[in-house]
């Protein structure tokens, strides 16, 4: 059982997990031993997880999640399958910590009357320094 708060608890069933070769160093070990994990759950079917934390979920982190509604992720920081299927488990767990409490609503909130007075004395200031540079006709002498 993957445990995220104490609303969202996922059961381990639901993930499928893919094994393959990791890239990078390791010398000829990494030639010879899966030890990259694959995590797939299939968030659209999973009774897991409530509505508005999938909805969330979904407009989130569209670009991890397939068009069967398969959220994908990868870990291959160790070197053993073990700890890197743990590593995939704590990244989602992470990942559903992050989207689980709905983001709170802007308040809308008007500029103060200090920034307003600053604002306009920089503007002053500009229009004064764009002032002097013109050219001066011999008739406004």
């Amino acid at each position: 059982m993957l445990i995220v708060n104490h609303c969202i608890q996922i059961p381990l069933r639901e993930f499928e997990f893919q094994y393959a070769r990791s890239s990078g160093a390791g010398g000829q070990n990494v030639n010879k031993v899966n030890s990259k994990a694959i995590l797939r759950w299939n968030v659209a079917v999973s009774t897991a997880l409530p509505d508005e934390v999938r909805t969330r979920l979904f407009k989130r982190h569209r670009a991890r999640i397939t068009k069967n509604g398969e959220l994908v992720l990868q870990s291959q920081r160790f070197r053993d399958q073990g700890r890197n299927t743990a590593d995939c488990l704590e990244k989602l767990r992470a990942l559903l910590l992050g989207i689980a409490t709905p983001p709170k609503p802007r308040k809308a909130s008007k500029p103060s009357t200090a920034a307003k007075g600053r604002r306009l004395e920089t503007k002053r200031i500009l229009s004064e320094k764009k002032r002097t540079r013109k050219r001066v006709h011999p008739t406004e002498n």
